[in-house]
């Protein structure tokens, strides 16, 4: 594991939502190295700071890979309705900010087709979200 890393897995369990948020940002391009991926699970459905939910969907948006994209669609169906709106004000920054988020939309058709049932259901969910481009 790359110090960088290591780093961002030990925030992730901070007590402080700022250091939670910033492992967010930082362990979203690690989406495919599975102690990342368990960390960015969590984080997605941080209980104590919304921020932390947001900033963490709208990262693994940016990143747009399958992986990525799995792991909001999975804490899509495993979300309540608060945390629910704060994913989606997530994907919905990252796919209207500067850049949007190019690989989204073939990477969550990519997701439609998924065996795992939830991660399909989650994907329909994002692309109802983003109405235009598609997820």
């Amino acid at each position: 594991m790359t110090s960088g890393l290591e780093a961002a897995l030990a925030e992730a369990s901070s007590p402080s939502w700022t250091r939670r948020v910033r492992a967010g940002r930082d362990l979203a391009s690690f989406a495919d190295v599975s102690e990342a991926a368990e960390a960015l699970g969590g984080l997605l459905l941080d209980v104590e700071d919304t921020a932390v939910t947001r900033q963490t969907a709208e990262a693994l948006t940016r990143v747009g890979t399958v992986t990525a994209m799995r792991l909001i669609a999975l804490a899509v169906v495993e979300a309540d309705d608060n945390q629910a709106d704060w994913l989606q004000t997530g994907v919905y920054d990252a796919l209207v900010g500067p850049g949007g988020a190019p690989g989204v939309a073939a990477a969550c058709g990519k997701l439609a087709r998924d065996p795992e049932e939830a991660v399909r259901r989650g994907a329909a969910d994002i692309s109802a979200w983003a109405d235009g481009p598609r997820c």
